[in-house]
Parts: C-alpha cells; structure tokens; sequence
C-alpha cells in the first residue's frame, strides 16, 4: 500500500461546496480501517498485510498530523483512528468458550502482542503531539483511542488461557503509557477522572463492553466479563453511586449462570456493588425480579436466591475483618438482608450468630454505628425466626449482657446519648429474647439482681422484667 499523503498536504477541490475534503492520510487510515472489518478481512493474509501498512503508516506520519481536522463539525482522522482501535482490539478478541482450546488461545496471544506494538506506537504519536505545544487537538483525538485501549490492555494483562507472558507484557506496557498520556496516576483515576471535575472513562468502557454483556452474547468473548468485573472492582463509593443502572445488569446476568465460576464472579460484582452503592435496597428489590421462574414445590427444599448467595458472601467477609470503616459498612447493609429474607434468614443463623457476637464484643467508635446496626440485626432475627431463638438463649444473653456491662462503664468519650441507644437498644433485645424463651431470660436476670451493684446494669434489667410482667415500658 502506498503511503499517500503520510508527509504531504491534504488534497483539495474533490468536494461539494461546503463539504470537508479528507485529506490523503485520513484516507489511508480509512481504507486499513476497511481491510481490517470488511470483507477483506477474512482473509488472514489480507489482515496481516493490513496490520504492516498501518504500523507503517504510524511510522512516516508526523505525530501532529494525526490530528488535522478536529474542529466541532468534523472528527477526521482521529474519529476514524478511533475506529481502527476498536477494531484492532476487536482482531485480538477471544475466541467463543466452546470454540477455544490451546491452538486458538496461543494464536490470540500471538495476535495480541502484535496489536499491542501497534498501540504503543499510536500512544507514542499522542505523546509527542501533547509535548510539541503546538497541537491543542490531541486530546480530542486521545478521546476517541483512550477507551478501546483500555478494554485491551485489560483484557491481554490479566492471566487468563488466552495471554501468555509476552502478550500481558506487551498490554501492561500499553496500559502504562495510557495512564501516562492521560495523565492518571492510577486505572482508579483514570475510570472516575483525577480531579473532581473530570468525569473519566467509566462510562466510556462500559459503553464499550455493553454490546458484549447482554443475554444473547456475553458468551461470544469470554474477555467481556473479566473486563467488566476488575473495572467495577476499581470504582469505590461515591463514584459508583451514579452508574447503577449500567453495572446492576451485567452483574446479575453473570451471577445467574449455571456454571459455578460465572455464578462467582458475578456474586463478586453484586459484593462490590453492595458495598459500594448507596441503593442497596434498590439493589434488593431487584432480585426477586431475577428470580421469578424460581417456584418453590412443597416436597422440595426452597431454592437458594441470589440474595442468599450475596448475604453469604458479606457474612464470610464479616467475620475475620477487623478494620472499623469496613465493619460498619458491612454492618450498615445487614438489616436490610434480613428483611429481604425473612423466614429464611434462618439457614444463615449460625453465620449470623458468630457475626452479632462478634461485633457485639468491639468497641465501634462515638458512634457505635456498628454495634447498633447488628442489635438492629439481632431483633429483626428474633422476630423472623423465633422458633430457632431458644436454644441460642444462653450465648445470646451472655453477649448481650456483656454489651451492657460494658457501656455502662465505658471510660471513653462516647457521649452520653449514643450510650443511652445502646442500652435502650440491648435492653429491647433482652425484651425479644425473653419472649422467645418463654420467659427465661427474666428468671435468670432475677439471679443476676442477687448479686449486681451496677446501677445501670439493673436499671436494664428491671426493664425486661418489668415488660415480661405486663408492666408498662418505653421501649419496643
């Protein structure tokens, strides 16, 4: 392929009035981008020759020009390298699950390094064109290449059967040098923008991945799913408050196939999301929808749900962690679950029981958000699965008297109104806990009298005893 235009000026006068002439290098880029997704492309040796003329024409051709033409009524040639990337990362895409096997998956590699060459080059034109000062238009041309670079670095740098050592090699330095084009110090900065008024990528890759994550092809390129799901893992809170909508979907789609490791990953995204996304209610009120063609027959046992799967995965995060910021959030999501469930909270009763006491026994800061949203926990559990309560009577009370044994004397400046919820709401567990029991609890309390000096400790429990007698309360 001649390389037309690669040095000299554009052509003029081919056009209609008022129309903008392509000039001969955007021309060439065009007509690479049609080897590369028409029907010519086919055929392998006509895709190869392809790849050599555009590495060659990024080559001859000065960084500046690759950005002649930007104005606001036309793209020209960045618009249409654009295109040429998405297509390329198309070229190095996986194959179908079914259609895969060690020869396809060399061969993807393969593909991919040399994509990736292609890419460090094209990088490397937008690189100097930002330094040379005098072509304020590669940003818009960045614009158009920032995103389909991305999704294939990301899709070759993870180890997967489809990358090799080279070809994650080849992408991590591509994803490198985008970072540093952009100027993002990190991928998390680079989705959600470094600076406040920056929107980033996050929409922009996700736009991309869409087409890939619907019913009738997330399949076609297993690629799509691992992209998604590490790029979700990269935006936290607040910023992914606004993109529900784009990450719910995708999310459970996953999380609804029959094969386990699909079912993981996506409980991981609905994890990430949970934790992440102010709505979790919303995120709840969804799932019974997912679940619909799931009829539960009297003979059997009831099917698990995807509510259950993602409470499972929270309680098993819950247990050894040990930071505050991430016990609270945990925490703060957990009444909302129970409700969710209901009855069927109890076949998480174990798991949950070593979680309240376990958070119960934690100083939680002069909030105590923490230990208030698992007694918040703790009575909802009771009043949906009172019939399991009775024989966890004694843990239950060990734990809840110790909480306020302890509050009431806690040194520390937690002030006095976050001390008195506590209580209060301790108390009212002990209230449920005696219902549950079959007043029990009151008569072991009345031992604890014999002995106990502690003002504010009786105080409580004369509470539960006097609610268990039909006195009057203020409580729940």
């Amino acid at each position: 392929m001649e390389l037309d235009g690669a040095k000299e000026a554009p052509r003029e006068g081919s056009s209609l009035p008022g129309e903008r002439s392509p000039s001969a290098l955007e021309q060439n880029f065009s007509k690479i981008l049609h080897r590369l997704i028409g029907q010519e492309a086919r055929r392998s040796n006509s895709r190869d020759a392809a790849l050599r003329d555009l590495g060659a024409l990024l080559e001859a051709t000065e960084s500046n020009r690759l950005f002649e033409g930007c104005d606001e009524s036309h793209r020209g040639i960045p618009e249409v390298l654009g295109q040429v990337a998405k297509a390329l990362g198309k070229y190095a895409d996986p194959p179908k699950e079914e259609e895969g096997g060690s020869n396809g998956h060399s061969e993807v590699a393969k593909k991919a390094a040399e994509v990736g060459l292609l890419f460090l080059k094209l990088l490397g034109k937008v690189e100097a064109a930002k330094n040379s000062l005098v072509c304020p238009a590669w940003e818009t041309g960045l614009g158009h290449l920032a995103g389909p670079i991305y999704v294939f670095s990301i899709t070759h740098s993870l180890e997967k059967p489809w990358t090799s050592p080279k070809s994650q090699e080849v992408a991590g330095e591509v994803l490198t040098l985008l970072l540093r084009v952009t100027e993002c110090s990190s991928v998390a900065g680079f989705l959600r923008g470094e600076k406040e008024d920056e929107k980033g990528k996050f929409i922009v890759v996700m736009g991309l991945l869409k087409p890939h994550l619907n019913k009738e092809t997330w399949k076609n390129n297993p690629a799509a799913k691992h992209v998604f799901s590490w790029t979700l893992k990269q935006v936290t809170r607040p910023w992914l408050n606004q993109h529900l909508e784009r990450i719910l979907p995708p999310s459970l789609l996953i999380s609804d196939d029959y094969q386990t490791e699909n079912k993981i990953l996506g409980v991981h995204c609905l994890h990430h999301i949970v934790l992440n996304v102010a709505v979790l209610l919303c995120l709840l009120d969804l799932f019974p929808i997912l679940e619909k063609a799931m009829h539960w027959k009297g003979d059997a046992a009831r099917p698990t749900t995807h509510c259950d799967e993602v409470l499972q995965l929270i309680l098993t995060h819950m247990e050894p962690e040990h930071r505050l910021l991430l016990r609270r959030t945990y925490a703060r999501n957990l009444p909302a679950f129970v409700k969710r469930l209901g009855i069927l909270t109890v076949r998480h009763l174990k798991r949950l029981e070593r979680v309240i006491i376990g958070y119960l026994e934690i100083y939680d800061g002069p909030e105590e958000e923490a230990r208030l949203k698992i007694l918040e926990t703790l009575k909802l559990l009771m009043q949906y699965t009172w019939p399991r309560i009775s024989c966890r009577l004694v843990v239950l009370l060990k734990a809840l008297l110790k909480l306020i044994c302890d509050v009431a004397r806690d040194p520390t400046l937690t002030p006095e109104p976050i001390k008195n919820t506590l209580l209060q709401e301790a108390t009212d567990c002990l209230i449920l806990l005696d219902h549950c029991s079959q007043g029990q609890v009151k008569d072991l309390l009345a031992k604890i009298l014999l002995s106990c000096e502690d003002r504010t400790v009786v105080s409580c429990i004369r509470k539960v005893q006097q609610v268990s007698e039909g006195t009057s309360y203020d409580g729940t």
